[in-house]
């Protein structure tokens, strides 16, 4: 049997997978990311991107867990003005995320965690995860909080020496970061331009369509991203989730 190389699940041949269980990893993380605009300097993966990026950083930190594939599509049905947005309806992505835990809990993983990177996948994963509970002997540990969320992206950017904060966050500065820090050649930098700020109504941005506000998709400034910034950012998330995901394992 050879050493394990990866914490992904998908890079795994099976024997790794089956040799690992039976050597104590039984904690699986799952992103659930989307494929939808963001804006026109931003590849329509960027929350998979993320999603892929924080599951194999926060399996890797806790040391006894793996990386799961990232969900997608997700609930994007906001986006849907911009050609190549993919959505889904609620029900739809719950459904997939119990046969996605089902399967985990099948093979034996014992704790997931649910981590959404899209913010109209964040109420669909706290809906469902007290189901997945019940119905499973795997306990769902959902890391579901979306202005946590936001506020860990903005205090990322703040750690890396850019005072720049928002509270409806979209392929602005801290996603553009992000993704500068993953893979900085998927970023269109000569396509980047800024987006309305200020007051933003989320409640108006999910029921009249991102449109009704930005005409680019684009939330607030991209231009003061920093793939130093990125990294700042998905490591002040991974630090925090990995903390929450363990507390939450150990009071199970």
């Amino acid at each position: 049997m050879s050493s394990r190389r990866s914490v992904c699940l998908e890079e795994m041949a099976w024997p790794e997978i089956e040799s690992a269980l039976e050597n104590g990893t039984r904690t699986v993380v799952v992103a659930v990311g989307s494929i939808e605009q963001h804006g026109p300097h931003l590849p329509l993966n960027m929350d998979t991107l993320d999603g892929d990026e924080l599951a194999r950083r926060i399996a890797a930190e806790m040391g006894d867990a793996l990386a799961a594939p990232t969900i997608r599509p997700g609930c994007s049905g906001h986006h849907m003005e911009f050609p190549g947005t993919i959505t889904v309806p609620p029900e739809t992505l719950m459904d997939v995320i119990r046969s996605y835990c089902r399967s985990l809990d099948t093979h034996g993983f014992e704790h997931i965690v649910l981590v959404p990177t899209h913010g109209g996948n964040f109420g669909p994963v706290k809906t469902v995860a007290p189901d997945i509970a019940r119905e499973l002997e795997a306990a769902a540990i959902p890391l579901a909080d979306l202005d946590e969320h936001m506020q860990l992206l903005n205090q990322g950017l703040s750690k890396a020496g850019i005072e720049y904060e928002q509270d409806v966050i979209h392929a602005g500065a801290a996603e553009t970061a992000i993704v500068l820090a993953i893979d900085e050649g998927l970023v269109r930098m000569e396509d980047v331009e800024p987006g309305p700020e200020g007051d933003i109504s989320p409640a108006r941005l999910l029921s009249d369509g991102f449109k009704s506000i930005t005409e680019n998709g684009v939330l607030g400034d991209p231009t003061a991203a920093t793939a130093e910034a990125g990294e700042a950012i998905i490591e002040n998330v991974v630090g925090a989730y990995v903390k929450q995901a363990t507390a939450e394992r150990n009071a199970v």
